[in-house]
């Protein structure tokens, strides 16, 4: 149980390890604690994530006041021997950010359902834990990290979820190779999804804004992946691709979007580097900046604003005005906006 909700137990031999060093700093979750896992942070607790800032994240809330599940977020492979990946026509969030080598992956937030099946799942970043921080205590589905990150993890106010530290939540499938074969069932870390008011993105739905430019086709570049959102009156939405190929589901079906946000954002070197010495890249998503948003076959110059990594971001007009999404999933490209 988390704050009094049904959440299914973890446990791993490292987060035994990490008690036993001292290193964990905040209150343990009772039900984690029973399993054999320290959580990091609970919300509203702080600590330290290695550069002095807080640790704290923020309470989401129900119609009744009671606080809610948490939402699950998991870190998905966008090589393309991972596709079609499974279980992001769910998503109600995909974030799509930049690896090593101009590379991309992906981060799914699950609220509104829960999937049989997600992935391939993949490692983490240090960029997932500012992006996750906006999430009241989410848990987070990855396949490893680098050594020097994982104090990291174990500090941020998240809940880890790895191979291993729950026995049957993780699957292979043996039509795919490895790494690329990896997969989370949500069902066996949740009983329920959390609900929308669990979504603490800072995102507006309502009515479209006056003005906007008719656009049938928006394209956005990493340095080696490449993304185009497809207006389709007939569904009313995005369709998605990647590098020039229709992107799908496990079932064939094409992936969409009823919101895109193009968000220009500072990507840095990071302190870390992958197995053949390649720097992670680190993307910051607190701070402001420009961004483009996609609905309703128009698009929207925004600026967008996170004051904090407890906030959600927001986004206005050129006016100054909230800047409302459409109803449906949201697609969030994080661009450098050099």
């Amino acid at each position: 149980m988390i704050r009094g909700w049904p959440v299914a137990t973890v446990g791993t031999e490292r987060g035994a390890r990490r008690r036993r060093g001292g290193r964990r700093a905040g209150v343990l979750v009772a039900a984690l604690l029973a399993a054999g896992l320290a959580a990091g942070c609970t919300s509203g607790g702080s600590g330290d994530d290695g550069r002095g800032s807080p640790q704290e994240s923020p309470t989401a809330t129900g119609p009744d006041g009671r606080p809610l599940p948490p939402v699950l977020a998991v870190k998905i492979d966008n090589a393309p021997e991972a596709r079609p990946q499974t279980g992001l026509d769910e998503a109600d969030v995909v974030y799509v950010e930049q690896v090593e080598g101009g590379l991309s992956r992906l981060m799914a937030v699950y609220a509104t359902q829960l999937p049989e099946s997600v992935g391939p799942v993949r490692s983490a970043r240090e960029s997932d834990l500012e992006l996750l921080r906006q999430f009241d205590q989410p848990l987070l589905a990855f396949s490893g990290a680098q050594s020097k990150l994982l104090p990291l993890i174990d500090r941020a106010p998240l809940t880890p979820v790895e191979p291993g530290s729950k026995d049957d939540a993780f699957t292979r499938d043996s039509a795919r190779a490895a790494p690329h074969n990896l997969y989370v069932r949500p069902h066996r870390l949740l009983d329920d999804p959390p609900g929308e008011a669990a979504l603490t993105t800072g995102f507006r739905h309502g009515p479209a804004p006056a003005g906007g430019t008719p656009e049938d086709e928006v394209s956005v570049r990493f340095p080696a992946a490449r993304f185009t959102f497809t207006w389709s009156d007939a569904d009313r939405a995005w369709k998605v691709s990647m590098d020039g190929a229709p992107a799908t589901d496990g079932d064939g079906d094409r992936l969409t979007a009823s919101t895109v946000v193009v968000q220009d954002v500072t990507v840095r070197r990071s302190g870390f580097r992958d197995f053949l010495g390649n720097n992670t890249p680190y993307t910051e998503t607190v701070g402001s900046g420009k961004a483009t948003v996609l609905r309703d076959g128009r698009t929207y110059p925004a600026a967008w604003d996170r004051a904090t990594a407890e906030d959600g971001t927001s986004f206005t007009t050129r006016d100054g005005e909230p800047l409302n999404f459409a109803s449906g999933p949201v697609w969030v490209v994080l661009a450098s906006g050099d």
